[in-house]
């Protein structure tokens, strides 16, 4: 059964970088550790997906930090580019930014995090684990590219779960090009029925329980 626990929300200013970006912080009463979302391509801390997983992982106990890997400006750009979705380097470095801003406030400091990407977002995720091993305790990505990152990939230490839709063929491939490079335990989930979205009924559910269950072993 989920835990039930006071949860404090509240918006803040997530200095990660070189920039500032906004961000949404929920954090229940006794957390042991927190996920931070790096979402995919062309999304925002307002993504329903996104939204939905994170208030189920705080029904389980976790604290989480859904924030925007680019500015305003840059949205507008990316928008009518989609090129800056496509920046592993620079949103590798927007994520690490947002773990060393977690360890530096007083609420979140004794946090142990997790990074939860989605699409172009777990390239970002398995970055910022590579760059943070000390910091970053477990990787959860749904319909993720880590091939993106396949250069990072060997200095991982944050055990990896990997979620792929069974109805994603290549994308499939692609996750077990790189979970061959992690030199950690990792894990591919293949949710069979599921697209790239998992749009279909109760499959984000099942995604949400398949996190949930790794961050709760590996952040408590």
């Amino acid at each position: 059964m989920p835990k039930v626990s006071p949860v404090s929300v509240r918006e803040v200013r997530v200095q990660a970088a070189e920039v500032t970006l906004e961000g949404s912080l929920a954090i229940p009463s006794g957390a042991p550790g927190i996920v931070v979302f790096a979402h995919g391509s062309g999304s925002s801390r307002l993504s329903p997906r996104n939204r939905f997983v994170a208030e189920f992982f705080n029904e389980g106990g976790l604290a989480t930090l859904l924030f925007d890997l680019l500015t305003g400006a840059e949205h507008v750009i990316d928008e009518r580019t989609r090129a800056l979705r496509f920046d592993i380097a620079l949103l590798g470095r927007r994520l690490t930014g947002a773990v060393d801003w977690l360890a530096s406030q007083p609420e979140t400091q004794t946090l142990r995090i997790g990074l939860f990407g989605a699409s172009t977002g777990a390239a970002a995720a398995l970055i910022a684990a590579a760059e943070r091993p000390g910091c970053v305790a477990a990787v959860v990505s749904r319909g993720g590219r880590p091939d993106l990152a396949m250069a990072a990939l060997h200095r991982v230490k944050a055990p990896t779960l990997l979620v792929v839709g069974g109805l994603d063929a290549p994308v499939i491939q692609m996750n077990r090009d790189a979970a061959a490079r992690l030199q950690v335990e990792h894990r591919i989930e293949i949710v069979a029925g599921a697209t790239h979205l998992f749009e279909e009924p109760g499959k984000l559910e099942l995604v949400a329980q398949l996190a949930r269950d790794w961050f709760t072993r590996h952040l408590e």
